[in-house]
């Protein structure tokens, strides 16, 4: 008897160390121990502790042992192993989750039968890993016993949620909302609670708790091996709750804060976590869906501006189905609602307003993309901020002025960008609805006065309290009204509009005047139906992939597996075509080719070209290879369209969104890759466009800067000469590639590293445009190395110094 006791013991912990408890065998071995008397039981515990004790075993068998110990003394008084049990539940409090197979929950049952209280870490654990192992019934179930604290602990919302214990009622019904709408048995109960409480009380509590999610946890998780990071994502039990107090906030009186709310918990659960994606879609939806259930101009505002924003495509499809309902239920068009969305933010003039605050007064004014608030004391002397006795006795109203500031400044981004993309939209609007919904509205105006259109075919623009042609005349009426591009134009007369913008010192939110026209090349007549103009660059794929999103693209991430994938792709409805950038996954070794999750991390690009919006998708592998149309049964191969065929507006337009795409995603304008990369495969890759031939955004920014330069306090020291601007230092002469803002200097064209920071871009006096991140690293690394005997920097001064 005694050696089949010894025979068991020695085959559970072979087969617990060599596999899960879940296995069959270690599962039958385990179910024969658990039958055993109690005495034989607590005997096999006793040896699986002295085993634990002798130190002969090593991890992770040492934590196995004590799993067994805890499994097989099941019900048992006086268990050994006590405190070590103590501390390996201490170590699994600073874990996401852990393995089911590991069965830790014993420990966690051998605690509470021993009459110990879990630790709220611990709970905060076997909560998640019970939320993942769904399929163990008896995992789910025994985490369902912890009802304290009602929330997982760790997250700062969390933590002071449950601070009062009057709203722990409320947090609890909050986090059975685990399906994708409330139901009508949920919201009842929902109204009960909150009339027991007070709406406005409710109110209140739940935005302050929703503007502290996704901040840094409390205390952080320790991140395993290939785990995403699950110290940025959020925690799922958790988020749960916050679906139900998103759900609530529709059954409460309508508050203008509460869009402004959603509407940044939105892309706060859309944020990137290392390894995961999107932080929560689920929560992501429902604040959406809550959007889509208030009234009023504001959620619609929000969600006009969270059409522009968001690019998961799950979430977009909601945004897009809540604005399509608005529309059709005013009998208005997509286009026109997302107009009509836009508030006024308080704004009573185009770009100002003007609020007291006691005794003081703030002028709050929009500055190209931002809103400035100046104010003013009792005296009516300006001051830098707001004064003491505002912040003392009106700090509500200053909270509120505040968040209008927020959301101006969130709002003119979306509308830039909203307008940016109207050239392939075909959109013609009525002269005095257009007045109405652009050029004099508070907001959107601040904008559109510094845009150039067309009325009846005569360009205009805004200036002098009037809108002008070329020549000064006064446009004052019309019919029909477009935005301008320069494809149509002359130009001689693109020249004209961008003297004129210089004189009257206007600086478009975007490039219009000075944006680059993509005509068809020689080349493009020979290959006939696709371009090579963008083919042969390395593009880091994460930055391409958000930036494709944020221009209309729809693309998919390339994986390092056997699989296929469409090309990234731009749907044109307005003009039935669809255009195609072809791209590849770009090498094959796990680690320096890919993430830890097997995404590849650069891109290699291929052709671009243009079908019939309806034709069958190309595909090709993701490992590369050429792409192929494969139609699915009934339906035809479709060939490419021929370029020529395209209408130019169209070419140039999707041209222009692929050289951005290269220009800004290129690992060749990453000043920190002059060794070619991994195992330098990509030095001469990098060094031909680092230093190579212009493209067209960059002979667009040479042009611009041979007449900037002269106005620069540096500008003595400054050439712009073929590809490069010259800069002449104390120490050196430098040559700032127009292209990629990378750097060379004297002698022998040494190559000088300076990765720019995140600070605000110099003083260079008016710009015609905004947005031109390249243009601004070029001149702030000019006023840098124009004055190189001032840089104090050890990296670059052991550079200069070599």
């Amino acid at each position: 008897m005694a050696h089949e006791f010894a025979e068991m013991a020695r085959r559970l912990i072979h087969k617990a160390a060599d596999s899960s408890f879940y296995h069959p065998e270690t599962k039958r071995l385990l179910d024969r121990a658990q039958a055993l008397p109690a005495q034989e039981r607590r005997a096999l515990a006793e040896a699986f502790a002295d085993r634990y004790r002798s130190g002969i075993e090593v991890e992770p068998v040492r934590s196995k042992l004590l799993t067994l110990t805890a499994l097989v003394g099941h019900g048992l008084d006086g268990l050994p192993l006590a405190e070590e049990r103590t501390a390996q539940l201490d170590r699994l409090s600073r874990s996401h989750s852990v393995w089911g197979g590991d069965r830790h929950e014993a420990l966690c049952q051998a605690e509470v039968a021993a009459g110990r209280t879990l630790s709220a870490a611990v709970v905060a654990t076997l909560r998640r890993t019970a939320l993942i192992a769904d399929h163990d019934g008896d995992l789910v179930a025994f985490a369902a016993q912890f009802t304290e604290p009602v929330l997982n602990v760790g997250e700062e919302w969390a933590e002071q949620a449950m601070e009062g214990e009057h709203w722990r009622k409320l947090l609890a019904h909050a986090a059975t909302a685990k399906s994708a709408k409330p139901s009508a048995a949920w919201e009842k109960g929902t109204r009960a609670l909150v009339d027991g409480l007070g709406a406005g009380a409710v109110h209140d509590a739940v935005l302050g708790w929703l503007a502290l999610v996704g901040r840094p946890r409390t205390f952080e998780l320790r991140r395993k091996t290939y785990e995403p990071d699950v110290n940025a994502s959020f925690d799922p039990y958790n988020a749960n709750a916050l679906r139900g107090l998103v759900w609530l906030l529709p059954l409460l009186p309508p508050h203008a804060d509460t869009a402004r709310a959603l509407g940044v918990l939105v892309e706060t659960s859309l944020r990137k976590a290392a390894g995961l994606g999107p932080r929560n879609p689920k929560v992501a939806n429902a604040a959406v869906n809550s959007l889509a259930r208030l009234d009023g101009e504001a959620a619609l505002a929000e969600l006009a501006r969270l059409g522009t924003r968001v690019t998961y495509k799950g979430t977009l499809k909601l945004i897009d189905a809540a604005l399509e309902a608005r529309a059709a239920a005013l009998g208005l068009s997509r286009e026109e609602i997302e107009e009509l969305a836009v508030p006024a933010y308080g704004l009573t003039q185009v770009g100002k307003a003007e609020f007291r605050l006691g005794e003081a007064t703030a002028l709050l004014e929009v500055r190209g993309n931002k809103a400035v608030p100046a104010w003013s004391n009792a005296a009516g002397k300006q001051v830098k901020a707001a004064p003491a006795a505002v912040r003392r006795d009106h700090a509500e109203q200053l909270k509120e002025l505040k968040g209008l500031v927020k959301g101006i400044d969130k709002s003119l981004s979306a509308q830039a960008e909203r307008l940016d993309r109207q050239f392939l939209a075909r959109r013609t609007w009525a002269y005095g609805q257009w007045r109405a919904r652009y050029l004099d509205h508070p907001l959107v105006g601040t904008l559109a006065r510094r845009l150039i259109w067309t009325v009846d075919g005569t360009a205009a623009c805004f200036a002098d309290g009037e809108l002008r042609t070329l020549t000064g005349a006064p446009v004052t009426g019309g019919a029909t009204v477009e935005l301008w591009h320069p494809v149509a134009t002359v130009p001689a007369e693109v020249i004209a509009w961008r003297e004129w913008l210089e004189r009257h010192t206007v600086t478009q939110p975007f490039k219009q005047a000075h944006r680059e026209v993509y005509l068809l090349t020689d080349a493009e007549r020979r290959t006939r139906t696709y371009s090579n103009r963008f083919a042969a660059h390395i593009l880091r794929q994460h930055q391409f992939n958000s930036l494709a999103a944020v221009r209309g693209w729809h693309n998919k991430l390339r994986l390092c597996v056997d699989d296929s994938a469409p090309p990234a792709t731009r749907a044109l409805p307005q003009w039935g075509l669809r255009a195609e950038y072809w791209i590849e996954g770009e090498g094959q070794e796990y680690g320096s080719d890919t993430t830890d999750a097997g995404t590849y991390l650069r891109l290699r690009t291929d052709q671009v070209r243009f079908y019939p919006i309806d034709a069958p998708q190309n595909r090709a592998s993701t490992y590369g290879g050429g792409y192929a149309m494969r139609p699915e049964a009934g339906r035809r191969r479709v060939d490419p369209l021929p370029l020529k065929r395209i209408p130019a507006l169209v070419l140039s337009e999707v041209l222009r969104d692929v050289d951005l795409f290269v220009g800004v995603a290129s690992v060749g304008n990453d000043p920190t890759w002059s060794d070619g990369g991994p195992q330098g495969r990509f030095r001469d890759y990098w060094t031909s466009y680092g230093f190579g031939d212009l493209n067209q955004s960059a002979e667009t920014r040479r042009a611009l800067l041979e007449r900037l330069v002269p106005r620069l306090a540096i500008a003595d020291r400054c050439t712009v000469e073929g590809r490069f601007l010259h800069v002449r230092g104390e120490l050196h002469t430098y040559k700032i590639h127009l292209g990629s803002g990378n750097i060379l200097m004297t002698p022998n064209d040494q190559y000088l590293c300076i990765v720019p920071g995140g600070s605000t871009a110099p003083d260079t006096g008016y710009l015609p445009f905004e947005g031109d991140r390249t243009l601004a690293v070029i001149l702030s690394k000019a006023m840098l190395l124009a004055k190189d005997t001032e840089i104090t920097d050890p990296t670059i001064l052991s550079q200069l110094r070599r």
